[in-house]
């Protein structure tokens, strides 16, 4: 039970990057690899200022603005030097490598005996619960920012310009900046998810943050194909599917390992189980056909 409870913790850890993948790959249709960096980032922003002994309230801003600018430098190469997203993406991905390097100093940092959110914040006497209500507790003030956000006039735009750029264009709105911030938006919250891992698990990695886009990109893909199925439109639940996805995803994990499958074949697994998922809508298709 404590395996899965676990399973459940980290899925909501990945929560904030699955929406981070929701808005760059769904709603702006930008594959951006700059996730596998601004991941990092976060969890590295959060050690080398938790081992400062900052303040809550001034390592998470720092967190979101790291995060933001990276995304927004991805943007930036994107929009106005006109290079294509996923190279984009790629090249700052590369660059954070060396810049996270620097900030953490070296290639682990750990974080036993240091205060974190999961310490400072008491919700019940019970260690696992406390950190469960804390990030149930974080998650859906995220989703009601994001969603709020996408309800409104400016939400609405950035929405548009993923659906028809020109038309959105040809009505007066900048599309290049609608990119750029939510690039900004995505990496911020990829970098939260950092922020909530690096806490979560005790360390920051200079290697935690590769191949996790999958895991986002996993996350969104179980919740489009049950979006799908179910043929929603309403911007709440679809994000709370892909909240749903990211505890799924996590789910499914744990029970390959609890089945006996060697960890060290878990990134295969990991892989297999997103193309199999990428791949239900179109087997679907076929079978109808």
């Amino acid at each position: 039970m404590d395996f899965y409870l676990t399973a459940l913790l980290q899925g909501l850890c990945f929560s904030a990057i699955a929406l981070g993948i929701y808005i760059s790959m769904k709603i702006f249709n930008i594959p951006d690899i700059t996730t596998d960096g601004s991941y990092t980032l976060g969890g590295v922003v959060t050690a080398v200022l938790l081992t400062n002994h900052q303040p809550a309230y001034v390592i998470l801003p720092a967190v979101i603005l790291a995060g933001a600018a990276a995304g927004a430098l991805t943007g930036i190469i994107h929009t106005k030097l006109k290079i294509n997203a996923l190279l984009s993406g790629i090249l700052v991905m590369t660059a954070l490598y060396s810049v996270n390097l620097t900030i953490l100093g070296r290639s682990n940092l750990p974080l036993i005996n240091l205060p974190s959110l999961f310490t400072i914040v008491s919700v019940v006497s019970d260690p696992n619960q406390n950190t469960f209500w804390i990030l149930a507790i974080f998650v859906i003030v995220i989703t009601f920012l994001i969603g709020y956000l996408l309800k409104t006039d400016f939400g609405i735009a950035m929405r548009a310009t993923g659906n028809s750029e020109s038309m959105i264009r040809s009505l007066g709105v900048n599309t290049d900046r609608m990119k750029i911030t939510g690039l900004a938006l995505a990496n911020a919250l990829t970098a939260l998810s950092g922020y909530l891992v690096a806490q979560f698990q005790g360390f920051a990695d200079i290697s935690m943050g590769i191949g996790i886009v999958i895991v986002g990109l996993g996350s969104v893909i179980i919740a489009e194909t049950l979006i799908n199925w179910f043929k929603l439109t309403s911007v709440w639940l679809s994000l709370v599917l892909v909240l749903a996805g990211a505890v799924i995803f996590q789910l499914v994990l744990a029970f390959t390992l609890s089945v006996g499958v060697d960890p060290k074949l878990l990134k295969i697994v990991t892989a297999g189980f997103v193309l199999v998922i990428v791949s239900l809508p179109r087997l679907s298709l076929l079978r109808s056909s």
